[in-house]
């Protein structure tokens, strides 16, 4: 990501996806796209976003998705020991990243699911 641009980690399928560019569309915000499914995050990608976020890799998972359930992801340990196993299983499967992340101009991120987070935005 370029320093001092909002970018969105984007996947066009997903309605909360499309609302989270709409409303940055309708805010006059500038930002780039990145489709993350077609260009996945790397590992220390994912750490900076964790750590613009404030949160940890298993706040952001799709713990759902089936590649999850194959993985065990739910029997998973949730401490700073079991950090990169999470890490890297988002990395090498990035259809487990929570969808959109928005990462601001100033230095924030923000999980744009619902319009509290949207609003958070403008």
């Amino acid at each position: 990501m370029t320093s001092g641009q909002t970018e969105i980690w984007h996947n066009p399928r997903c309605t909360k996806s499309r609302n989270a560019t709409a409303h940055l569309d309708a805010a006059g915000v500038e930002y780039t796209v990145r489709r993350y499914l077609d260009d996945p995050p790397t590992v220390e990608e994912l750490r900076a976003v964790l750590a613009r976020l404030d949160a940890q890799p298993w706040d952001i998972t799709r713990t759902g998705e089936q590649i999850a359930k194959d993985l065990g992801m739910a029997e998973w340990g949730r401490t700073e020991a079991d950090r990169d196993r999470w890490l890297t299983a988002l990395a090498q499967h990035p259809k487990l990243i929570q969808r959109p992340i928005v990462l601001t101009a100033d230095g924030g991120a923000v999980l744009a699911r619902d319009e509290e987070s949207l609003r958070s935005l403008d």
